[in-house]
């Protein structure tokens, strides 16, 4: 069942629901502030010791460019708020948890072409084909783009575009759709590293 089929069988139950418009944002979190939700969340739970600490901001080499306020504040391919003084844009490429790092370059290191996701369901197959060919989406506001999936061990599949994607975070949501339909839903999965 495709958007406008759900929404004609709300009609038809008069479910208010029928007209109202798509979610964008995480319900509980209607001004897209994530850091300040999770501030709230784990004050009000009385775990502010969970919270990120401060750390370093790097570039590549490790150098160290500025200090950031938790990880928690920032998001691959972030360029502004960033707090570091530089003589080109830098933009986020990749947030290091275990060493409390965001490390930070220029826009062509947010490109790659490659990417694993994890705990991968398929609605369109029992059993998945060696080879799924699909245009597969990894954020919201990301045009689907096309590429070949393939399977690995474990429920995880293997993404590989035809064109290098920008900003392919882990722990993401990755959507699978049929190669000539924009809105037929293969499966999907969770993104867990990146590749070149």
């Amino acid at each position: 069942m495709d958007k406008s089929d759900a929404r004609d069988v709300a009609r038809s139950s008069s479910l208010y629901t029928a007209e109202k418009a798509e979610s964008q944002e995480i319900c509980f979190v209607p001004d897209g502030k994530y850091s300040e939700f999770i501030d709230r969340y784990l004050a009000h739970e009385g775990r502010e010791n969970e919270l990120p600490p401060e750390g370093e901001i790097v570039d590549a080499a490790g150098n160290v460019l500025g200090r950031h306020t938790g990880i928690h504040r920032y998001t691959i391919g972030q360029r502004r708020g960033l707090g570091i003084a530089s003589e080109r844009p830098r933009y986020v490429v990749q947030i290091e948890r275990a060493k409390n790092r965001v490390i930070v370059g220029d826009e062509e290191e947010l490109t790659c072409s490659e990417f694993t996701a994890r705990d991968v369901n398929w609605i369109a197959y029992d059993e998945m084909p060696e080879v799924v060919r699909a245009r597969v989406k990894v954020r919201y506001r990301h045009e689907p783009a096309a590429a070949d999936i393939r399977a690995l061990p474990d429920g995880r599949v293997r993404v590989h575009f035809d064109e290098p994607q920008r900003a392919i975070t882990p722990g993401q949501a990755a959507i699978f759709y049929d190669i000539d339909s924009a809105e037929e839903v293969l499966g999907g999965g969770w993104i867990v590293r990146e590749g070149h």
